[in-house]
């Protein structure tokens, strides 16, 4: 039986935090190219991509690169010789966005569809998979069940985000930020609009909600439907987070490894899409890195509120609430250990963020002259854990089990070595073989030196001898002859392991409809592509626009009705509309399709 192959799939902001996700238990990191992706912040030298390369593959794990913005005319022959430069250190995939990419003069390198290529309607997911892309990264605001639809409608793997930060609109249809600041999400240079504090009005200009964060989501976690996602379809599990620390993508990664692995050890008709096991020297715990509270987003549909309208700001661990203040300090009910160095915080009266560090301690109390106008009762979380974080400064290092088997030449020894994988490295060493006088010691020091795989890949986990008798090797041979074994093996792993090429394919789907903004074409490579599909009317992308006024610049499955309780589905409270948002001097007009469920945000 061929077993499905499940992936988890971990960001990487530059060449360490991809080794240490890889180490970690990754199958598989992203990272971003030089320039043209979608986190401008977030681009590498093509030399550490290259390293990252080399180092993923010994354990057979992928390298995918984003080149996910918009291109531009003038940008296509620089964005040409970028992918065959990515294509000629061993990339495994390039995440792209813009169509242009399908017209291109570049090599066969694996092409995934962003989630910003829109990948919400399933005419355009089997336009995608018509085409030959191999995996297509779905929208976050999907359901269980219309990712079940989804994958009966096409071959293309199918992948998903698991967790971390969420975009409030629907994936490539932010404009916002471009409207706002001039500063194009679609660019790589989002400015984060979403995550600022709004007053909401009516249509007579009454506030009905001052200053809040109404467009700020929590972050996602959808570690209890694993399960779910793998039975609808998924076999690649993705970790949000190219601009994250290193710390938190090795607390994130090893707590999805250790879960998915449990999983996998329960259906034996899946397995890991990379080889070896890691180590890990610390206990993950997802609530004590940077989380802005969690929420499954719309996986079960609406079931829950998923906005943080307090701040956008992490509020890490729940620890207890005040039960007790005085002069010296206050007193927290919680289990939980508290450390000199830890970040505390709390919303006040007014429902802003406070924080401060612990400096003093005495159990459960935290000794402090500044009480911050705490008051019984106050909820208090833990955002930054001094002794979680000294943990994960830790080492995590990931093997690969290997087997030894010796047998007797004319001349000396042959040892043949096999991993896991069944990758196997056969060396004939001449020497002299001497019968050992103490034949127990002479076998405990030959496995002994042929175990010590140090800080190599390996672990060197069974040894099997075929000698017509008991020899005396010096422990410098025997040290000598594994290090030859391993690092030929090493190299050997390399070789096998296997890049797939994109095998481009045309398709009979046609759009007869006209495109407007939101389809992202800013150049004549994409606008041909879409030409060829039969489409006769396309509206330039909106970054090619000087007039804003009256776009819709988001489209969200997010509903600020239905979070604040207004859902008309569900009460029958009034309010004037159309309802707006305020910013500074910049104002938006919210508009409510209840028939598809989805709000729009227009510029005013």
């Amino acid at each position: 039986m061929t077993k499905i192959k499940l992936e988890l799939l971990s960001p990487a902001k530059d060449l360490q935090t991809g080794i240490a996700a890889i180490d970690c238990g990754a199958d598989a990191v992203y990272i971003g190219a030089p320039s043209f992706g979608a986190r401008e912040a977030a681009g590498n030298p093509i030399e550490d991509i290259h390293q990252l390369v080399n180092y993923a593959h010994k354990f057979w794990a992928k390298v995918y690169v984003t080149v996910n913005t918009i291109i531009f005319d003038e940008e296509i022959e620089t964005v040409q010789k970028l992918i065959n430069q990515l294509y000629e250190i061993g990339v495994d995939a390039v995440i792209f966005q813009d169509m242009a990419l399908l017209k291109m003069n570049i090599p066969l390198i694996q092409l995934y569809a962003s989630t910003q290529t829109h990948n919400y309607e399933i005419e355009r997911i089997k336009l995608l998979d018509e085409l030959g892309i191999k995996r297509i990264i779905l929208a976050r605001e999907l359901t269980i069940d219309e990712i079940k639809k989804i994958k009966n409608e096409v071959k293309a793997e199918l992948e998903f985000f698991i967790h971390g930060a969420l975009c409030v609109s629907l994936s490539g249809q932010c404009y916002m930020s471009y409207d706002f600041s001039g500063r194009s999400a679609n660019r790589g240079e989002c400015a984060q609009n979403c995550r600022l504090p709004y007053t909401l009005i009516d249509a007579n200009n009454n506030i009905l909600i001052k200053d809040k964060h109404l467009l700020s989501l929590k972050d996602l976690n959808l570690s209890h439907y694993i399960n779910d996602l793998i039975d609808a379809g998924i076999t690649s599990f993705k970790i949000e987070g190219r601009l994250k620390d290193i710390s938190y993508v090795k607390n994130i990664t090893a707590f999805y490894r250790q879960l998915i692995d449990d999983i996998i050890k329960n259906k034996p008709q899946y397995e890991k899409s990379s080889s070896g096991y890691s180590i890990i020297p610390f206990q993950p715990d997802p609530e004590k890195t940077f989380n802005r509270g969690y929420t499954n987003y719309f996986i079960n549909d609406r079931s829950e509120k998923v906005s943080s309208h307090e701040t956008p700001k992490s509020k890490g661990k729940y620890l207890g609430k005040v039960i007790e203040i005085d002069k010296s300090g206050f007193r927290i009910g919680t289990n939980e250990k508290i450390y000199n160095g830890d970040g505390i915080c709390f919303l006040d009266s007014k429902e802003n963020l406070v924080g401060f560090n612990v400096n003093k301690v005495d159990g459960n109390k935290i000794l402090s002259k500044e009480l911050y106008g705490l008051k019984p009762g106050t909820k208090i979380y833990r955002n930054f854990d001094y002794a979680f974080n000294k943990e994960l400064e830790k080492d995590c290092k990931r093997k690969i089990d290997v087997e030894f088997e010796i047998f007797e030449t004319e001349n000396g020894i042959r040892i043949e070595s096999k991993d896991e994988d069944e990758i196997k490295v056969s060396k004939t060493f001449e020497t002299e073989k001497l019968i050992a006088k103490n034949a127990l010691q002479a076998i405990e020091t030959l496995k002994n030196n042929l175990s010590k795989s140090g800080s190599t890949i390996f672990n060197v986990n069974n040894i099997i001898i075929h000698l017509s008798q008991t020899y005396f090797f010096t422990t410098k041979q025997i040290n000598e002859w594994r290090r030859i074994l391993l690092e030929e093996l090493e190299k050997e792993r390399t070789l096998n392991h296997k890049r797939e090429i994109f095998e481009k394919r045309k398709t009979k789907i046609s759009i007869d409809h006209e495109l407007d903004y939101k389809a992202n074409v800013v150049n004549s490579l994409s606008k041909k592509f879409y030409e060829e599909l039969g489409v006769k009317e396309i509206e330039p992308g909106f970054e090619l626009q000087k007039i804003h006024y009256g776009k819709t610049v988001m489209t969200c499955k997010y509903c600020i009705k239905d979070e604040l309780n207004l859902c008309p589905f569900d009460t029958d409270k009034k309010v004037n509309e159309p309802l707006y948002l305020v910013h500074e001097n910049k104002k938006y007009e919210l508009v409510f399709n209840c028939k598809e469920c989805l709000m729009e945000i227009i510029s005013r």
